[in-house]
């Protein structure tokens, strides 16, 4: 079994090892591979840039000066795959640091090389030369080891000598004096091109002064007939324009006053209208609703004025009806009640003394109600004696003491009447 790695576009990865012994080797950039257990190796270079600072102190030049030389260089591992197989071959397993201090001890014995060859005057004033030269040199060396220069520049290049301050000292005085008399001779010739140049300008000038002041007369003068001109026309036009305003006023008024008219015939006639309309619409919301009021007000009178006097016939004939009805009546109640007291008149006269005592039987229940009226409204009597015969014996008392009292109230004495005298006589 194995597993599978993946590297970035900074980094190649390097797969060495297979089954049955297999030396083929696996180079990726940006990508993937498989690695076996145990029988495959893996390992990482990488391809970022890598800044070196080659430095070459007091190295004699080709006249014998000591100078210190210092430059930059950007470098990096090419990703070509026979020269990225060449430098896996010579850095893969070293640090960043040990790679770059390789390339860097190639650089310097290549600058110092070079700087042998070459006068003050020229690493000096050619910079750039000089680090083309170093770049060629130096490309073949470090590209066998698969390394690629990106740039290289010379950063600074002094002495402890001060040559090069006193061949800057030479070169700057003959610079400055020759930059004297070229001052001095531009001035002079500056001065006597000034002067003829304003001489040649005051010609010009008052050349043109002339011209412009001919010009400028003739100018005037046109100015002067165009206004004139102008002016003529413009009071022409403008008399014309109020001419022509003022008829142009007269018509537009006298439309106005036709338009005006209309409008007037217009507001009479919608006048009239509103007029009938306002005469039609009170005749129908007020004169027709008032004469429908009236008569509905005379009806509703002449129809209260008709109920009334049919309710008085109506109430008068009921009255007379019922005077006539209880008229009958009462003399028929009179006439019955008259021969019923009549005929009891007659009864009494002939039965005497056994009609007034029939009365007073007849008399006796009413009485009995009256007296026992309160204890109707009585729920339970309890009578409490010791003696079983207590209440027969009260009840024996009542009854005798009953003639007594009828006596006392109607003068009729109920003890002579033959059957009181026998129910008297049963319970003695």
């Amino acid at each position: 079994m194995g597993c599978c790695l993946t590297v970035g576009p900074n980094e190649a990865l390097v797969v060495s090892g297979a089954c049955c012994g297999s030396d083929a080797k696996t180079y990726v950039v940006g990508g993937w591979a498989w690695a076996w257990w145990l029988i495959s190796d893996t390992q990482r270079i990488t391809l970022e840039i890598m800044t070196l600072q080659p430095k070459c102190e007091d190295v004699e030049t080709a006249e014998g000066v000591a100078i210190t030389v210092t430059g930059v260089a950007q470098v990096k591992v090419m990703t070509d795959k026979d020269l990225l197989a060449v430098a896996c071959e010579q850095f893969l397993g070293k640090s960043v640091m040990e790679i770059k201090a390789v390339v860097l001890q190639t650089l310097e014995g290549h600058l110092r090389s070079i700087l042998g060859t070459l006068t003050v005057e020229q690493i000096y004033q050619d910079r750039d030369e000089f680090a083309r030269l170093v770049r060629e040199v130096a490309a073949p060396d470090v590209g066998r080891m698969g390394i690629e220069i990106l740039s290289f520049t010379i950063k600074d290049v002094y002495d402890k000598l001060d040559y090069l301050s006193s061949l800057g000292k030479t070169q700057t005085a003959a610079v400055q004096r020759d930059a004297d008399i070229g001052v001095a001779e531009a001035e002079r010739d500056a001065g006597i091109r000034e002067a003829e140049c304003k001489k040649e300008m005051m010609d010009v000038k008052f050349l043109a002064d002339t011209k412009m002041a001919d010009s400028k007369r003739e100018l005037e003068l046109q100015k002067a007939a165009f206004n004139q001109e102008v002016n003529t026309k413009k009071a022409e036009s403008q008399l014309a324009y109020e001419l022509q305003a003022a008829k142009e006023q007269q018509k537009i008024r006298l439309e106005e006053i036709e338009i005006e008219v209309v409008q007037r015939k217009k507001q009479i006639s919608i006048e009239e209208k509103e007029i009938d309309r306002t005469e039609k619409e009170l005749i129908a919301m007020v004169k027709r609703p008032a004469e429908a009021e009236a008569y509905k007000m005379q009806q509703l009178a002449e129809g209260q004025k008709l109920k009334k006097v049919l309710t008085a016939q109506a109430e008068a004939e009921k009255i007379r009806k019922i005077g006539e009805a209880e008229a009958i009546s009462i003399s028929s109640v009179g006439k019955a009640e008259a021969e019923r007291m009549r005929l009891k008149a007659e009864a009494y006269q002939q039965y005497g003394e056994a009609a007034k005592t029939a009365l007073v039987l007849e008399a006796l229940p009413k009485i009995a109600g009256k007296v026992a009226a309160p204890l109707s409204r009585t729920s339970e009597i309890v009578i409490l004696s010791g003696d079983g015969s207590r209440v027969t014996g009260e009840v024996n008392r009542l009854l005798a003491e009953l003639p007594v009292s009828v006596n006392a109230l109607t003068g009729v004495d109920l003890s002579k009447m033959p059957l009181l005298q026998k129910i008297t006589g049963a319970q003695a």
